[in-house]
């Protein structure tokens, strides 16, 4: 009779082994001196005042509040798959997280990862965190912690998928949760990187269903292949955002903020709108990437299907106090982020 053993189920322990041993390097880069060293153990530790932050400042909190945010990659990783390119879909793991974070005005202080496979490979696992690493090192966010999960039974050869979890920090005073919103405030959209992380179920369809392209294939009207449209990692707003907010005040200058992801404008705007106010949105006053007008036109998709499921090319918006929304656009053009008044606060 054969011996069972855990390899022969399909989780080999010593490649296991392997891919662990390459990671603590490469994780430690994100370090900042708040992270509490603990070798071995079986957590992460993060200290929130006394000790230098990333910058040379020091973080004392009177009040803090803990903020948590989780999401995931998507069917993007399907596009990753498809090209053995896994090295930008970490990026977009901390994004879709830390953009969330900012938008109550916490400082993201420290990431954990999920990666789920059906069985271990070293070099993928090391381009997955690679990503990640970059995305963390990018806001300033230490990558304290995660997991590694081998499911033979879960999914199919060449698949696996990612979560994230990113915590933050608040002060109490300062949190941003819309109710200093006024009628006539200014909507200063922010440009996105593309499609980001949201309406890959869709793009995908169109493109390689519908189109028939494959991802080498090249678009003359994106100026750049499938894939590197397709892969372009999310864009991370944190740092242009808490540099926002420490200028211009949070529910002062900064009265809201808003991720804009799956349910476009209408969905993600409507979430930080106090009772009695609305967002008035003014078309065609933002430049929307090439990629929606092609994605559009293969697909034959609905104006009003495009606009709830991809952002169109905003990432962010901003609710500023009209007397600010010059300086805070001047700011955001100064950090290299096209910007537009897309719209304005009115009553409902």
């Amino acid at each position: 009779m054969e011996k069972a053993t855990y390899k022969s189920s399909g989780v080999d322990l010593d490649i296991y082994a392997e891919s662990m041993a390459r990671l603590p390097k490469l994780v430690s880069r994100t370090f900042s001196p708040r992270v509490m060293r603990l070798d071995g153990g079986f957590a992460g530790l993060f200290q929130l005042n006394g000790l230098t932050a990333p910058g040379g400042e020091k973080r004392q909190y009177d009040d803090p509040v803990l903020v948590s945010c989780t999401d995931g990659v998507g069917t993007k990783i399907k596009i990753a798959c498809m090209t053995s390119r896994h090295d930008t879909v970490g990026i977009d793991l901390v994004a879709m997280s830390v953009n969330d974070a900012i938008c109550c005005g916490a400082e993201p202080l420290f990431f954990l990862d999920y990666v789920a496979s059906p069985k271990d490979d070293p070099d993928l696992l090391e381009a997955l965190v690679s990503g990640i690493v970059k995305g963390c090192e990018e806001v300033g966010c230490a990558l304290i912690g995660g997991e590694t999960a081998i499911l033979p039974a879960m999914y199919n050869q060449g698949e696996y998928d990612l979560a994230g979890f990113c915590v933050g920090v608040a002060e109490r005073s300062k949190i941003i949760d819309g109710k200093s919103i006024c009628d006539d405030d200014v909507l200063i959209g922010v440009a996105s990187s593309g499609c980001h992380s949201n309406g890959y179920s869709l793009a995908r369809r169109v493109v390689f269903e519908i189109a028939g392209l494959n991802p080498d294939d090249f678009v003359p009207e994106l100026g750049k292949t499938v894939a590197d449209e397709l892969l372009t990692p999310t864009r991370l707003y944190v740092k242009p955002v808490l540099a926002l907010l420490k200028q211009f005040g949070a529910n002062e200058g900064i009265r809201g903020i808003a991720h804009i992801t799956g349910g476009g404008l209408v969905e993600n705007l409507s979430r930080i709108l106090p009772e009695g106010l609305t967002a008035q949105i003014e078309p065609r006053s933002w430049t929307i990437p090439p990629v929606f007008a092609w994605l559009q036109r293969l697909g034959a998709i609905d104006d009003d299907e495009m606009e709830r499921v991809f952002n169109m090319g905003l990432g962010l918006v901003l609710v500023v106090k009209p007397e600010v929304a010059h300086d805070v656009r001047a700011e955001l053009t100064r950090m290299q982020l096209d910007n537009w008044v897309v719209g304005a606060i009115a009553k409902k």
